[in-house]
């Protein structure tokens, strides 16, 4: 459709990049909106993850509005929050904070939170919260050791990445698992189309079917 609004996508995440274009959603730009996310004192996992999606988007629509192209489009933002009770886990950059993570996710429940946005013209916006549960199996020094030498929890919420090697641990989880990868593909598709974004329209093209 040529008609559609333009849609922005207020982050450099890969793995929402890629869930978007799973569902048949090319977003027309990447416009990562740069923010402080430091919880505020006493603040609860909920409430940061709604929060940090409502500013990355008020930033992002702030920068889209600069561009004739974007004034009339959508902005999608979005902030994933993992979190032991209310105790929040970090985006892991050191292996020393993975580790923490790691020891304190293992054979214990934990919840994944994914606050969403989507800001439209004329100083609309919609959104929700996303939660999952998800527990661990029991880790042994080993599992860990290995994990923290993979890499593969860098920059990662809670220190690791379901969608990856550490799907080996996943005990059980309850809810949206594209919502701990990063996006909640139910409900994003829902917001967008709520504003008359037409998330089915590409779902006509047999080459966009993968095997």
């Amino acid at each position: 459709m040529t008609d559609r609004p333009q849609l922005v996508l207020a982050s450099a995440s890969p793995r929402r990049l890629a869930l978007l274009q799973q569902i048949g959603i090319d977003p027309d730009t990447l416009m990562p909106a740069d923010i402080d996310e430091t919880p505020r004192k006493g603040e609860t996992p909920r409430a940061l993850a709604q929060r940090l999606a409502r500013t990355k988007a008020e930033v992002a629509r702030r920068a889209a509005d600069r561009v004739e192209e974007n004034i009339d489009g959508l902005v999608l933002a979005a902030d994933t929050v993992v979190a032991v009770g209310r105790r929040i886990l970090p985006k892991a950059e050191t292996r020393a904070e993975a580790e923490a993570c790691l020891q304190l996710l293992s054979g214990r429940g934990h919840r994944v939170y994914t606050g969403l946005c989507v800001s439209a013209p004329k100083d609309v916006a919609r959104q929700r919260l996303v939660e999952t549960r998800v527990r661990f199996k029991r880790l042994s020094r080993a599992e860990i050791e290995a994990y923290l030498a993979s890499g593969e929890w860098r920059g990662k919420a809670g220190g690791y990445a379901i969608q990856g090697l550490a799907g080996a641990f996943v005990v059980k989880l309850t809810g949206s698992y594209s919502n701990v990868v990063g996006l909640p593909l139910q409900e994003t598709s829902a917001l967008l189309g709520g504003l008359k974004y037409p998330v089915l329209g590409s779902w006509h093209d047999p080459a966009r079917v993968r095997a």
